[in-house]
């Protein structure tokens, strides 16, 4: 049983009897043997497997542990355990109690917020100051969302922006269009989820007995009030308070920090037995997180008695001296390729690494920074197989016309609306069947000085400059060529996205769905604008045989795709995983390359952590933009922390390209890998200004 393989403090923390525990988990203590510990004794004490909440940072871990629970108990038990991410689990509540939930990813939802963005002028304000551009407001927004539990946007920026203050009320404004526009369309993104699964939490009893919830530590404030309006009779919260990463998404580490204030009965339970590290690798990540605050007291014990090797640095006179050479040291290593993991916490690093390993023809995979779902080519299959399943979607109809020169989102945006306006309500009758008695379907624009809003719509146009690109008849007679801002590379598109919908008709399979969408005329123009695009050089010369490569690589992401079909025989199951599951999934084999947050929760027996350069790690550029040297030298102790045998630290000392010097991080110092000279001493005192600068 689960609970007879636990050492003595996963035992009492896995049995305890009080109504709220915190068990203080650092790197390698075992948490996931003590959250099914936990499990194992409820299920064992007459707690029915359906009245458990788990809710952990990524689904994959919720997987992990449910499997592990039904090694002991069996699958239909186990799987009757709610379990999953915050949004995975709002998702499936809100799915079963309301009738439109149409789960947007971000960057979708992003291009819906431009669209309404481009209507608005900032130039009648006269301000010395530039507005804000409208991902950055949509970025900003979402950090107020996770955040900002009280004051109403407008307000919360001029609190916090108060140099941004005579532009408050049109950002204001944009937000609530936007939301009135969610609301039309059924659209929710991830913070939604949160936001509508509270709301259900108040008013309906969910029947859980108890929430346990993994990385405690790196809750944000939307989380932790969904935490409280589920308000469970016992609540089991595993963290480490040295781990959170996560503040730029709004985590709060004062939640895990203040958790015996907040439930005065708390009992915290600290796991003090590392398993994973070598005592050599333990003592350099204690030495440098020490200089944090400590929270809670915690000594760590190592459990490996055995020798190791001692971490070692590696110093490199030029940058690319660097990559090179820890490509060469990769492959005369003796460890399994699988079993080595490079570190990087800039996506630069990591773009220098992979071209030396890729010389040297050892295979890696990489995961954090850009991701195989992140790329354009593959966001566009997905958004047309989204429209064939939900022709309401217009953030997937809009994202796929700003691949035209000419239309940004605001007029996709129009187009898509007379679409729908001509075919009633059907952007798809709206394209083959449109009433012919409607002449102009484009919306009226709206007027208000003071919001931005001013009318530049123009009167419509003829259709006469297409006659000559062969289009059909039928197609040639639709009021949405009228657009005057229409050009024959966008009707092109326009006329191309007619001929995949009537191809892609009728089609059951998912698999046949993606193939038809990855070899048709619309694709092939998005992938030549996009090899182009990328194989473009500084003169504004294409390079053939970069574009060549570029081709060869979407060729290789459309294969991956379709084969991550093959599962699947509904549209909507096919697309849900595509969406919800996207950040679990990684792609290849070899050497793992990794950002330090999607290290986290990971181990390999050879770490290579590189670019220890101050500025590059800690990131003084980030530090600026809110973040903190505490949140930096706590990512570098969840990268020291991945390794368990050997563990390689490297820096260089200039960059040719860049023609810039570099001094070893801080980090370094603090272990004690590089003495303490005048370029610390220098570097200290800069730091030591820019507090008191701050007051």
């Amino acid at each position: 049983m689960p609970l007879s393989r636990l050492n003595k403090e996963q035992y009492i923390a896995a049995t305890s009897q009080e109504a709220q525990n915190l068990i203080i988990a650092s790197a390698g203590t075992g948490k996931t043997s003590t959250i099914v510990g936990r499990i194992a004794h409820l299920l064992k004490n007459s707690i029915q497997p359906q009245e458990i909440l788990l809710l952990t940072f990524t689904n994959k871990a919720a997987q992990e542990m449910v499997e592990r629970v039904a090694e002991f108990f069996g699958k239909e038990i186990a799987t009757k355990i709610d379990a999953g991410t915050f949004h995975a689990v709002s998702y499936r509540w809100l799915k079963k109690t309301q009738t439109r939930v149409i789960l947007k990813q971000q960057r979708e939802l992003k291009t819906l917020f431009r669209s309404v963005f481009e209507k608005r002028s900032f130039e009648h304000i006269g301000a010395e100051i530039t507005p804000y551009g409208g991902n950055y407001l949509y970025d900003l927004y979402s950090f107020y969302q996770n955040t900002e539990l009280v004051m109403h946007f407008e307000d919360w920026i001029v609190e916090k922006y108060p140099e941004h203050e005579l532009f408050a009320l049109i950002y204001a404004d944009i937000v609530d269009e936007f939301e009135a526009l969610k609301k039309e369309y059924g659209f929710v993104n991830f913070n939604d989820l949160l936001l509508n699964f509270r709301k259900l939490c108040k008013t309906k009893e969910l029947g859980y007995r108890e929430v346990l919830v993994d990385e405690y530590q790196d809750t944000n404030a939307l989380q932790g009030t969904l935490i409280d309006a589920i308000n469970p009779p016992s609540l089991f919260c595993v963290g480490d308070y040295d781990q959170s990463i996560y503040a730029f998404n709004g985590a709060d580490i004062s939640i895990i920090g203040s958790f015996t204030t907040k439930f005065a009965g708390a009992k915290v339970h600290t796991l003090t037995k590392n398993y994973r590290s070598s005592l050599s690798i333990l003592s350099l990540a204690t030495k440098v997180i020490e200089h944090n605050e400590r929270i809670y007291p915690k000594q760590l014990e190592v459990t490996r008695l055995q020798s190791a090797h001692s971490p070692t640095l590696l110093v490199y006179d030029e940058l690319f001296d660097q990559y090179h050479a820890i490509a060469a040291k990769i492959r005369e290593s003796q460890t399994p390729r699988e079993e080595i993991a490079v570190i990087f916490r800039n996506n630069s690093s990591a773009d220098g690494i992979e071209v030396g390993l890729r010389e040297l023809d050892i295979p890696c995979k990489r995961k954090g920074g850009t991701s195989f779902f992140d790329a354009k080519e593959v966001k566009a299959v997905l958004d047309f197989y989204t429209l064939l399943v939900n022709e309401s979607d217009m953030m997937s109809f809009i994202h796929l016309f700003e691949f035209v020169r000419g239309i940004g989102s605001a007029m996709a945006k129009e187009i898509y609306i007379a679409l729908k306006t001509l075919g009633h309500g059907s952007i798809f009758y709206g394209l083959y069947a449109p009433d012919e008695s409607i002449k102009n379907p484009f919306e009226k624009r709206k007027l208000n000085h003071q919001l931005g809003l001013f009318d530049d719509f123009l009167e419509l146009g003829a259709v006469g400059k297409f006659a000559k690109l062969g289009f059909e008849t039928k197609f040639m007679k639709n009021p949405i060529l009228k657009h005057p801002k229409l050009t024959k590379d966008s009707a092109m598109f326009l006329h191309d996205f007619y001929l995949l919908y009537r191809d892609l008709k009728g089609i059951k399979q998912p698999r046949t769905i993606v193939k038809k969408i990855a070899s048709s005329t619309i694709f092939k123009y998005i992938r030549e604008l996009l090899s182009n695009k990328r194989a473009q050089l500084k003169d504004g010369t294409v390079d053939e045989k970069q574009k060549s490569e570029s081709l060869i690589k979407i060729e290789r992401k459309m294969i991956l795709l379709e084969e991550l079909s093959k599962p699947y025989s509904e549209h909507d199951r096919f697309l849900n995983a595509m969406i919800l599951g996207s950040s679990d999934l990684t792609q290849g084999e070899g050497v793992n390359l990794l950002s330090v947050h999607a290290s986290k929760g990971l181990e390999y027996k050879e770490v290579y952590i590189i670019d220890l350069m101050d500025g590059r790690f800690p990131n003084r550029k980030l530090m600026q933009r809110g973040g903190s040297l505490d949140e930096e030298r706590r990512l570098f102790y969840v990268a020291v922390t991945r390794a368990k045998d050997i563990l390689y630290l490297s820096f260089a000392r200039y960059d040719k390209i860049k023609k810039q010097n570099f001094i070893a991080s801080q980090f370094l110092y603090e272990a004690g890998l590089v003495a303490k000279d005048d370029a610390y001493q220098a570097m200290l005192q800069k730091e030591l200004e820019k507090l008191d600068s701050e007051g």
